[in-house]
């Protein structure tokens, strides 16, 4: 396969892989906030389903292009930048991770509490940890993105 083809989808798929995770994040946040539980109910709903139709399709695209293309450069995977963003995307993965079993909870919460007309303290502590998660996860991925362009010859 043609190594432009493969690098167009690996930045495309990096593309929605983080707008998606920033934007359900900015939603998902913007609306628990507000206090409103029908809406709560109704985000978290949507935030799930982006979650898994773009950042799980994206997530695993990521690291088969990107190593792909590494392979295909002649890259050796312990080049510094390329291990470097390897380590950081891992790190980055397994905060999403448990961050998807957390909005999957949220969502069933809010739906009962949009019901009872209040979100209980168990949504609280799974959003605190949730926005917990993913300031560290949006840290790996801009210090990714930063490691894809600059490439540096020597990281840390």
């Amino acid at each position: 396969m043609d190594y432009l083809i493969i690098k167009y989808v690996h930045v495309v798929s990096s593309t929605i892989l983080f707008g998606t995770g920033i934007g359900s994040a900015f939603y998902l946040l913007a609306t628990a906030l507000s206090g409103d539980t029908r809406c709560v109910a109704f985000v978290s709903k949507w935030v799930v389903r982006a979650d898994w139709l773009f950042t799980a399709t994206t997530a695993v695209l990521q690291p088969l292009t990107g190593l792909w293309l590494a392979h295909a450069a002649g890259l050796p995977l312990r080049t510094p930048w390329l291990l470097a963003s390897l380590v950081a995307y891992a790190a980055a993965i397994g905060c999403w991770l448990p961050v998807v079993w957390l909005q999957m909870r949220m969502r069933d919460i809010a739906r009962s509490g949009a019901e009872a007309g209040a979100l209980p303290r168990r949504f609280w502590t799974f959003f605190w940890t949730w926005f917990g998660l993913g300031i560290p996860a949006l840290l790996l991925f801009l210090g990714i993105f930063w490691l894809m362009v600059a490439k540096p010859a020597a990281v840390g």
